[in-house]
């Protein structure tokens, strides 16, 4: 996956999430998989740009896993 697929698919759950929050209740599970993913979608992007800057091949980065990315506390 490249940076400009990784941003599409945020943009789809971007516009996702909006629709669900926009909707009928009874979505609250999708909406909580959404936020997931984008989460992990954002950090292997920031891995991918921080591979990049140091000099090492930014498709050696790999998404980690729902919960590593939601428990980080930077």
């Amino acid at each position: 996956m490249n940076d400009k697929s990784i941003l599409q698919h945020i943009t789809e759950l971007v516009d996702e999430e909006h629709k669900l929050r926009d909707g009928a209740a009874g979505n609250d599970a999708r909406l909580k998989q959404v936020e997931v993913e984008l989460d992990q979608c954002w950090d292997l992007l920031r891995q991918r740009r921080a591979k990049r800057e140091f000099g090492e091949n930014p498709d050696n980065a790999t998404p980690r896993d729902p919960g590593t990315v939601e428990n980080y506390e930077g």
